[in-house]
């Protein structure tokens, strides 16, 4: 499940829909515009960095030439990758990712902000989810976590640039509420985002520590079995120095 993102420019249908949403009712959600309501079901979703840029190679790189298309709209090889990856403005934008037990970033959402002084108030949401981790709604919770974020960063107008073969993604996007235009074999989906408050900040904060609290505590994790890992196997030694010994 991978939807693209690339570093974000406006283009012709993106700044109509700006026109639109700047010329309607104050630019707030109207009533086909909804946000859904997140599940109760917590899944920690953390902001990742520079530190993490060796997961999100990993990450892409295991995406098979299909997921590859979908994600950066062409067939990208290896090297490509890497280029895009190294590419990546942390000041700039903001990534969030989901860790397995393993630490392993199993789905990673890229929210570009505009690069066109125009349009500052805009963003661009793409994501990936490895296919182990697939059927379990990671792709809708970290969407609902970039919308989050980008409320609390001003942006008023959310774009998705999706393939229309890319059915998961615009059925994320329809079902909060966006407008989805097509041309040919491209869709373009927006989604006008309420202002900042109390709730939205609150929540934000909430949900990151939340989330590097779940990351300590798996890092933690995989440290102690390492070490009990490696002193079953320092205990196997000796029960064999032994058993050699003794024969």
């Amino acid at each position: 499940m991978v939807y693209p993102t690339r570093w974000f420019k406006s283009t012709p249908l993106q700044a109509q829909a700006v026109t639109r949403a700047a010329s309607s009712t104050g630019g707030s959600p109207g009533p086909g515009d909804r946000l859904d309501a997140p599940s109760p079901v917590v899944v920690p979703i953390r902001s990742i960095g520079p530190a993490q840029i060796d997961r999100i190679e990993a990450h892409l790189l295991d995406l098979d030439p299909h997921d590859r298309y979908l994600r950066f709209g062409y067939p990208a090889n290896d090297e490509q990758i890497r280029r895009y990856v190294a590419a990546l403005n942390f000041d700039r934008d903001e990534l969030f990712g989901i860790f397995n037990r393993r630490l392993e970033l199993i789905a990673m959402a890229h929210l570009a902000f505009s690069l066109d002084p125009k349009y500052t108030s805009c963003a661009e949401f793409g994501v990936s989810v490895a296919k182990s981790a697939r059927g379990r709604g990671y792709g809708g919770r970290l969407f609902e976590r970039a919308v989050m974020h980008a409320r609390n960063e001003g942006v008023q107008m959310l774009f998705i640039h999706a393939l229309s073969e890319n059915t998961a993604m615009l059925k994320i996007a329809r079902r909060a509420g966006a407008v989805i235009e097509r041309d040919g074999s491209e869709s373009e989906a927006h989604l006008r985002l309420p202002p900042a408050d109390f709730d939205s900040r609150v929540t934000e904060m909430v949900n990151e520590q939340v989330a590097l609290t779940d990351y300590h505590l798996k890092a933690q994790a995989k440290q102690f079995w390492g070490f009990l890992s490696v002193l079953q196997d320092i205990r196997q030694g000796v029960r064999e120095a032994r058993e050699r010994a003794r024969g």
